[in-house]
């Protein structure tokens, strides 16, 4: 349908890309497993130190992620997309990058309200910034849960978004950033 080539991202930004969602998947993943698990077992404390590197890693990724944005030109489309969708897209692009920040924050806050403090694969102590407080500990994770149902929620539009593009506009976008279509 689209007679005009698309550009790709760069290799750094498609890497960036599914490095990070793969990260969230497995973090969301582990979320989910361990607040089942009854009790503090060896498993549940090691889900959870895992699952907060990740979210670390995650806040770090993002940072690096928008500055190569920041500082590298986006691929050019040819693909007309009415208004709407043009600012529906830049909307949920943005809202991603947000929860990809805020999430991480919220949790390092719930662990600091908890009086638990986080220590980066094991090695490197973070601060501690707030001072455990029960209350803001139940209200910290009611928002870091909303929030990442949030984030579940419009993976699963950017998700939706791209088969559209792919098998309904034929329009070859999803070729921008998927390395192994051609």
């Amino acid at each position: 349908m689209n007679s005009v080539p698309l550009e790709r991202y760069d290799r750094t930004m498609i890497g960036l890309h599914w490095l990070i969602a793969i990260l969230i998947i497995w973090g969301f993943c582990l979320g989910w497993i361990m607040t089942d698990i009854p009790g503090f077992t060896p498993a549940k404390l090691r889900y959870f130190s895992w699952h907060k590197w990740i979210g670390v890693t995650i806040f770090t990724l993002t940072l690096f992620r928008i500055a190569w944005r920041i500082s590298h030109r986006p691929p050019q489309t040819a693909v007309r997309e009415l208004g709407w969708q043009r600012t529906a897209a830049g909307l949920v692009h943005l809202s991603l990058y947000g929860l990809m920040l805020v999430i991480p924050i919220s949790g390092y806050l719930y662990s600091s309200a908890a009086g638990i403090q986080v220590v980066y694969l094991g090695l490197v102590p973070l601060p501690t910034i707030i001072e455990p407080n029960q209350a803001l500990k139940a209200t910290l994770r009611t928002v870091h849960l909303i929030l990442n149902y949030s984030l579940l929620s419009l993976v699963c539009l950017h998700f939706l978004a791209a088969l559209k593009h792919q098998f309904i506009d034929r329009d070859g976008i999803l070729k921008r950033m998927v390395p192994f279509i051609k």
